[in-house]
């Protein structure tokens, strides 16, 4: 065993294909964003009054993933930032707060305490009244002039998980403040989220909104070319590897993340072969890849109910009793496991829904049957890879606590 290890440590020492990895990676980023200088300059619009410690415009961005939104509201940032140290004043704080992790914004209470963090102070894990928090977050902005600018990103993914009552209290937390002001920059993936939210947030959130659209293909292999340059050793790519990239990303909705993501991962197939060339066969490869993480990714980000569908759906699907399995039988198993689990039951006809997301996201693939007299019914066929149900189940026993 030892001979073998030293081999695959001696290969991956000798041979890379990477010149910097990290140049391909989520957390970079770039002296340059293509394709967005309208954008940019929009954003830097609608923020620049912070430069002379005003409030600024509560901003609403949203767009489908990969579109740069968050790229492009840290850069104005950072540059905003940059632009007031440089003048010697110290009346604005920048506060990042990524809703899609888990033990950061699956509460209104960890939201606060990250929000906390941020400013160098802290409070308990859990065990203070929320209003408590919010007393503790005020007293710690409000000692002079200064802009608090909150941006939340994914913002949709923590309204789903907890509601949108935080975003109210957050956004009328500026008639308590004496000294400080506090502006917000939601960033959403989801283009109809605004229509979800209650119309008060609606209208004190969204002040002004900006719509990042998709990158078509060739501005996606602008980019690729632009990251690939300082990522890869020279010579190391086939001719129509990044073509066939951008294509990808440009099916999935312009998405340059995921351009960037199945070259990385390309790479990272060729690195383990040994291979001298990043051809085109690592492209298809690494694209069956990341379809199967990102059904891992979304079945760990969904809501509880949704996870105790599918969790049904699984149950019923290696339960030898049923052949086929109907809409009918996925309800009957949700209600069990609600009650196995105490959470709230729903209605038929919102599990319905959630089965036709489910759908549409590929976990499942839902046949409507004709029963003659008896109508109509859905036949639910699962879609998971069987090299993942481990994982999947693994991830659903320990959110639902089974």
């Amino acid at each position: 065993m030892t001979a073998k290890l030293d081999k695959i440590f001696d290969s991956f020492a000798e041979n890379s294909v990477f010149k910097n990895k990290s140049v391909l990676q989520i957390n970079y980023t770039p002296e340059t964003i293509p394709h967005r200088d309208k954008e940019i300059e929009a954003v830097a619009s609608i923020l620049a009054p912070s430069l002379r410690g005003e409030r600024v415009s509560n901003l609403f961005i949203y767009g489908k993933t990969g579109t740069g939104k968050t790229l492009c509201v840290q850069y104005v940032t950072q540059e905003i930032l940059k632009r007031v140290k440089e003048s010697g004043r110290d009346n604005l704080r920048v506060i990042y707060v990524n809703c899609k992790l888990r033990k950061v914004a699956d509460t209104e209470y960890r939201i606060l305490a990250e929000i906390i963090s941020s400013l160098g102070s802290s409070v308990p894990s859990t065990g203070l009244p929320t209003d408590a928090v919010y007393s503790k977050f005020i007293e710690l902005i409000d000692n002079k002039k200064q802009l608090i600018l909150i941006v939340l990103d994914e913002i949709d993914q923590a309204v789903k998980k907890i509601s949108d009552s935080f975003l109210y209290t957050l956004t009328r937390l500026n008639s308590e403040l004496k000294n400080a002001q506090i502006s917000l920059v939601g960033i959403s993936n989801s283009l109809t989220f605004m229509d979800e939210l209650d119309p008060r947030v609606r209208s004190s959130l969204s002040e002004e909104e900006l719509i990042f659209p998709p990158y078509n293909a060739l501005q996606l292999l602008d980019i690729l070319k632009e990251r690939a340059g300082g990522a890869f050793i020279e010579g190391i790519l086939e001719e129509g590897v990044l073509s066939k990239c951008a294509a990808f990303a440009a099916r999935e909705h312009g998405d340059a993340r995921r351009a960037l993501d199945l070259l990385r991962v390309a790479g990272e197939l060729a690195e383990r072969e040994s291979l001298d060339k990043l051809g085109l066969k690592c492209i298809d490869k690494a694209n069956e890849k990341i379809e199967r993480d990102k059904m891992i990714d979304i079945i760990e980000n969904e809501p509880r109910q949704h996870q105790l569908v599918l969790r049904s759906i699984l149950d019923l699907n290696e339960d030898k009793k049923f052949d086929k399995i109907f809409t009918g039988n996925v309800y009957n198993k949700y209600q069990e496991l609600c009650l196995k689990t105490k959470n709230d039951i729903l209605t038929q006809r919102r599990i319905s829904d959630i089965i036709a997301e489910f759908d549409m996201l590929g976990l499942i693939n839902v046949d409507v049957v004709s029963r003659g007299r008896q109508g109509r019914t859905r036949e639910i066929r699962l879609m998971l890879p069987s090299n993942i149900k481990p994982k999947v189940n693994e991830i659903l026993n320990t959110s639902l606590t089974i």
